[in-house]
């Protein structure tokens, strides 16, 4: 592949990689206590949102994996990115919450069955033998700067459509100001769909072969896919939490709304940085050796908010906390896609690969959310944030030892 296409086709898939996921996830993360409130929500309903998302997505894994090793990526991401932004436009309405369950549930499959095994496959074979990790790197760092940008033009859409100050505006006026960050949201996501169907021209002839159901069996058996199943499961427990950064700084650090919500997009920068931090060495010292590295730096994170030290007129321990977690967090998110190669996966069946994988990895969409809504609804305070970073920390020593097991089993000491 020549070099301006592989950064034209990076390009397009960094820009719809997250561009799919704004109206289901990005502007609950970014706006935690607005969502909430706009929404009337409690953080154990919206885990439950969240939930009911990922159980649709539990089974459009696996059969989407199936899809993406028969299909062009180009009609799949770009269908799927236009369904999606229909949905922002019933969002816009603030509908009851069973109807907010449906449209959680229609984004379940439509960010997923057509969307997230196409573009993982897209991924691997842009990044050819040689650069796995350099590449998933650049689009997991990619997607941060695409998601830390919205997230602050949410913001500034938001502060300058609220009436007055932020404290003293009415549930109505909230509302009012959060539909206009809702109809921009589904506007970026439908133009993102048309240019992913401009410019993502990889054909057929590209994929090297079509995948079948019955490959799924000798899958399924492989130690490999199922220990990449669970690397992801760990550290996408640490990724859930990036929910939460902006409800901690509301909360427990006493930040107004506008502020927390700033923390939430601020944090996404740490991604881009993180990821282009190991971009460049990842592939000569070891995918998998890095990813390690990431839980450990996750685990030091998760230690210091657990320990209740993180508290409120502590704004630099704060920050210093949210970052350890979240660069750790994100060097593993940049990688663990890359490892697929390194457990001898084939790429004619890495679509179907990519599947299985995901439906292990990403079933933390289903509990744990309810879960960590369920820790700070029930305890209040700090004891509640607490035991959400408690329940990373040991996430975080699976995760170490997951890797280890992966590493020995693929010879890569």
């Amino acid at each position: 592949m020549i070099k301006n296409q592989y950064y034209k086709y990076l390009f397009t898939l960094i820009l719809a990689a997250e561009s799919i996921y704004i109206l289901p996830y990005v502007l609950a993360r970014v706006f935690r206590p607005t969502f909430l409130d706009v929404f009337n929500l409690s953080n154990l309903e919206l885990g439950t949102l969240f939930s009911t998302y990922g159980s649709v997505a539990f089974l459009s894994y696996i059969f989407g994996g199936v899809l993406a090793d028969k299909f062009s990526p180009r009609k799949l991401l770009s269908y799927s990115l236009i369904f999606t932004s229909l949905g922002g436009i019933f969002m816009m309405s603030y509908p009851s919450y069973f109807s907010l369950q449906l449209l959680y549930a229609y984004w379940g499959f439509t960010t997923v069955f057509l969307f997230w095994a196409p573009m993982i496959k897209a991924t691997s074979i842009i990044g050819g033998l040689k650069k796995q990790g350099k590449t998933f790197s650049f689009l997991d760092a990619g997607r941060g700067i695409v998601a830390s940008s919205i997230g602050i033009i949410g913001v500034l859409i938001f502060s300058l459509a609220v009436v007055g100050d932020i404290s003293d505006s009415t549930i109505q006026e909230k509302q009012d100001a959060f539909r206009y960050v809702i109809g921009a949201s589904s506007s970026i996501v439908f133009i993102t769909g048309v240019i992913v169907y401009i410019f993502l021209d990889i054909e057929i002839k590209d994929i090297a072969k079509i995948g079948d159901f019955k490959d799924m069996k000798k899958l399924i058996k492989s130690k490999s896919v199922i220990l990449i199943g669970l690397i992801i499961l760990t550290a996408y427990m640490g990724y859930k939490i990036t929910d939460i950064y902006s409800l901690y700084a509301s909360e427990i650090m006493l930040f107004d709304e506008i502020e927390a919500a700033r923390i939430g997009a601020y944090q996404q920068y740490l991604r881009p940085l993180a990821c282009i931090s190991i971009a460049f060495f990842a592939d000569k010292s070891g995918n998998i050796n890095v990813i390690i590295v990431g839980f450990i730096i996750m685990l030091i994170g998760a230690i210091l908010f657990a320990s209740g030290i993180v508290v409120a007129g502590l704004n630099s321990l704060f920050i210093l906390s949210l970052v350890i977690v979240a660069v750790g967090t994100y060097i593993i998110r940049g990688l663990y896609f890359s490892i697929l190669r390194d457990g001898g996966i084939p790429v004619a069946l890495s679509g179907t690969a990519i599947g299985i994988v995901s439906i292990i990895g990403y079933t933390p969409d289903i509990f744990a959310t309810p879960l960590y809504g369920y820790f700070l609804d029930t305890y209040e305070g700090i004891k509640g944030h607490q035991l959400v970073y408690l329940t990373l920390a040991l996430s975080s020593l699976i995760g170490i030892y997951v890797s280890f097991q992966f590493k020995k089993i693929n010879n890569l000491w």
